[in-house]
């Protein structure tokens, strides 16, 4: 056996010892020991292989899996600028806490700097956010078993933390299987399957409880407290705004659309509890910004802050409630319904479809259980706004970094790391930024998902924000409205996905019934209505509450 051989399948059983069960795998010359050694693992049963071409793509795919499932995912790739295409996705996994492996196939050091082809530094590649982990050089000398074994746990303890990791494993040819001397020493891991190193979690911080009024209002963003924070709410009598990506409770309906609108004096609160990462509505920021008083529960070293108004931090929920204010509770409830009644006759007088429409009407009509992604962009703020939301649907979306990129690959890999059917609602820019993840070989796992595709032709977000004003209307076209033309029923022919043009809601709805593999729904809409209809809402949501 070879050494780039040995080692290869050596880190690949390590891998699995260590409860890595998904792997993505981009094809590539360097990588060819580590490819061989996945698929011969399963073959075996030992874990899921995907292959995807676009390394890109592959990573977003892998970093859904791991959303999906809480488990460590693993991407692997060739050297060179394969590496810096899983770049985007590992920012996403490092700034939303996302277990992600990155092993990246390297040529060995005499090759670095060198002008060798498809050479790069890759140690640290990803700058500061990714943690690296440097493979030694696979060389046939006695007690390497050990030294690889350990390494790959180092590997797997980091990422378990929570965030990407680079393990980079330069390989020397012959990078495939060949008739060499039997290796001099045994390469077994332990037995029984257990991992070479166990790395145990443990924790000495105690966290003293915060005293916080009667009349505070709970913010949840997504975090590992969400739930948690939300039931103790309700007993505390606190209204709570949530974010789509926040689970648990019972929120208030449209409480972003209330806090854009504008509250009165009289539901000011005397706090706010801001839970994970809400970073979603300009609203929120407004609210967080006002209040007396802010506390702020994440358990990331870098606590989410970004108006530096906190007066208090900590990573765990450890939360004493005043009294519950009873009167001023139920003002919070009776405005949220005064919200659901303007929601719903603003809606019920504008032509569908609108993104609101669509936000609401898939939410509503998904059947339980399922899992919604939702892309970056207006689709996610479109259900803070207009959807209800539901305990039995769990709604994922990369508000890491909240970029559009990689979109369809990460609904995918949550729908088959939940092992649940899936659905995802995406801009028709988000959706054609990763077009390629519906790239899918015949023999890969397809999980079940629809893909909602809003298209408006262009950025319909930028509809919304200060360059959608109409002092901007000679440059707004071109450089942010970038409208496209695709023709996206042809796309979805070119790649075998069924597609559907839904032109009315009936059609929609029935469009959403469960059905096996990948499919595209499409929804056309017109981008120039938004501006007005949001405005609408927000003034008389405005004149309900305050009047």
């Amino acid at each position: 056996m070879n050494p780039s051989t040995a080692q290869a399948t050596v880190v690949v059983d390590e891998l699995v010892r260590g409860g890595v069960r998904h792997v993505v795998v981009c094809p590539g010359s360097r990588n060819a020991p580590l490819s061989i050694a996945l698929h011969a693992a399963a073959v075996a049963g030992r874990l899921a292989l995907h292959v995807r071409i676009d390394e890109r793509s592959a990573a977003f795919f892998a970093l859904g899996i791991a959303r999906g499932s809480g488990a460590t995912v693993a991407v692997v790739c060739t050297s060179g600028t394969a590496v810096a295409n899983l770049h985007p996705a590992a920012l996403e996994a490092h700034y939303a806490r996302v277990p992600l492996l990155l092993v990246t196939a390297d040529r060995p050091g005499e090759l670095v700097g060198t002008g060798a082809n498809q050479t790069v530094r890759q140690h640290g590649i990803f700058g500061p956010d990714v943690s690296v982990v440097d493979m030694p050089l696979a060389e046939r000398i006695p007690n390497r078993n050990p030294v690889w074994r350990g390494t790959v746990c180092r590997a797997l303890a980091v990422a378990a933390a929570g965030g990407p990791v680079q393990l980079n494993v330069p390989l020397r040819e012959p990078l495939v299987p060949t008739d060499a001397p039997a290796w001099p020493d045994s390469l077994d891991g332990r037995p029984d399957g257990a991992p070479w190193t166990v790395r145990q979690r443990t924790t000495t911080t105690v966290t003293d409880p915060v005293h916080l009024p009667a009349r505070t209002v709970v913010v949840l963003g997504d975090g590992p407290h969400a739930t948690a924070a939300a039931e103790f709410a309700a007993g505390a009598g606190w209204p709570v705004i949530a974010e789509p990506v926040a689970s648990g409770g019972k929120p208030l309906r449209h409480g972003a659309l209330l806090l854009a609108a504008g509250i009165p004096d009289r539901l000011r609160p005397e706090a706010v509890l801001a839970v994970g990462r809400p970073t979603l509505s300009r609203g929120v920021q407004r609210l967080l910004g006002s209040a007396p008083r802010v506390h702020v529960v994440d358990d990331g070293a870098e606590w989410t802050d970004p108006q530096h108004v906190a007066n208090t931090t900590a990573t765990e929920l450890a939360v004493i409630a005043a009294p519950p204010d009873t009167g001023w509770s139920r003002a919070w409830e009776d405005a949220a319904e005064q919200a659901a009644d303007v929601v719903e006759t603003v809606l019920s007088q504008a032509k569908w479809p609108t993104g609101m429409h669509v936000a609401r009407d898939l939410l509503a009509a998904v059947p339980a259980g399922s899992v919604l992604f939702a892309g970056s962009s207006n689709p996610i703020r479109d259900l803070d706004f207009a959807a209800v939301a539901r305990a039995d649907v769990r709604v994922h979306a990369n508000r890491g970094v909240a970029g559009i990129d990689g979109s369809v690959s990460s609904a995918l890999g949550v729908a088959l790391g939940a092992g649940r059917r899936g659905y995802a609602l995406l801009g028709d820019l988000t959706f054609l930024h990763d077009s390629g993840g519906l790239l899918i070989g015949p023999g890969e796992a397809r999980p079940d998902v629809t893909v909602v595709v809003l298209n408006d032709d262009g950025g319909g977000i930028f509809t919304l924000l200060e360059q959608g004003a109409p002092e901007h209307a000679d440059s707004f076209e071109r450089v942010f409205g970038t409208p496209h033309g695709t023709d996206l029923a042809a796309l979805c022919a070119a790649h075998g996905i069924p597609h559907v043009l839904a032109d009315d809601p009936e059609v929609f709805r029935a469009a959403l019934a469960p059905e096996p593999g990948v499919r595209v729904v499409e929804v056309r809409a017109d981008r120039s209505v938004l501006r007005e209809l949001h405005a609408r809402l927000r003034t008389e949501v405005h004149d309900r509450i305050n009047g």
